[in-house]
């Protein structure tokens, strides 16, 4: 399995989530939510977003490391 990378700017982890089939449902001061289905999670828009919290959002929207990875 591949390692998760560090320091993954906000602005591709909304990108790769839109690339599966994720919208914005809404912005909520530095926080967007993202819905698709019945699943939903929240990505904080910061410079980065920090190792554990990329990890809890992969777990929401069921995808793995390597799924990830090749969103980017």
């Amino acid at each position: 399995m591949t390692r998760l990378p560090r320091d993954v700017p906000a602005k591709k982890v909304i990108a790769a989530l839109e690339r599966i089939g994720f919208r914005v449902s809404r912005v909520s001061g530095s926080h967007y939510v993202m819905v698709k289905d019945d699943l939903r999670t929240v990505v904080p828009y910061h410079k980065s977003v920090k190792l554990g919290t990329l990890k809890a959002i992969l777990g929401q929207v069921g995808i793995d490391v390597d799924k990830f990875i090749e969103l980017l």
